[in-house]
């Protein structure tokens, strides 16, 4: 069985969504710190031709809580319509846009103020419209050891759910992350997922990847995403 785990990210990149088409099941961290300037709340969509950065605003709170213990800000039910706004103005001419926006406002009004909650249902509703069928689980649902950290914590997870294949996505090589003998021992195949470069029009401007999924799903319609979600390499 192919697993990854990976963090709730807010409207993620097309990776993401690849990795989780990929495997046979898809875990989510949240039993794990909240990181500041990752993608966790926050991601890029396009704006007058360059990216600009959209953020989920948070409820000021200790660096060293868990994902699942962090909350969104009082001022959230307020500014969710301004946020609506600032996708409205940069996408309302794009090809799908009557047909995502509804979708993309289904995740941003959902009424929960619990960090990962609110996350995790974004990510459900995307996978949804792009019939991925591969199960979420939640990590801490999954009874292991809370002091394992790292790659010991990712080996523990594939154990117990008996996987033989863990894939990561290639980033994880750059940072050193994991040590493939490690996994060898435990009978693990450690495997990473490389997008492959892909283009597709926005508007008449110079294209800019690795924006949010919002872009993607506004500028490609379901059929032409679903073609992108194998375009990529498996690097053992």
């Amino acid at each position: 069985m192919k697993i990854a785990i990976m963090q709730p990210y807010f409207f993620p990149y097309i990776g993401y969504f690849q990795l989780m088409n990929l495997v046979d099941e898809f875990v989510v961290y949240d039993n794990i710190k909240y990181t500041k300037k990752g993608w966790i709340n926050r991601n890029r969509i396009l704006v007058r031709g360059n990216y600009s950065y959209i953020s989920l605003p948070l409820k000021r709170e200790s660096d060293f809580l868990e994902i699942r213990d962090r909350s969104l800000s009082k001022n959230w039910i307020s500014e969710r319509r301004k946020m609506l706004n600032r996708l409205t103005e940069p996408y309302k001419k794009a090809p799908e846009f009557t047909t995502c926006y509804s979708i993309i406002e289904k995740c941003i009004l959902f009424e929960e103020v619990n960090l990962f909650k609110f996350l995790l249902n974004s990510l459900l509703e995307i996978e949804k419209y792009l019939d991925i069928t591969t199960p979420l689980r939640v990590s801490s649902t999954i009874n292991i050891d809370s002091k394992l950290k790292a790659e010991k914590k990712v080996i523990k997870i594939c154990e117990l759910l008996k996987a033989d294949v863990y894939i990561n996505p290639i980033r994880a090589v750059k940072l050193g992350l994991y040590d493939k003998t490690d996994f060898q021992k435990q009978n693990i195949k450690l495997q990473f997922l490389k997008s492959n470069d892909f283009h597709y029009k926005q508007y008449d401007n110079q294209f800019i990847p690795w924006l949010s999924i919002i872009d993607v799903m506004m500028f490609n319609s379901k059929e032409q995403i679903k073609l992108i979600l194998n375009e990529y390499e498996i690097i053992d």
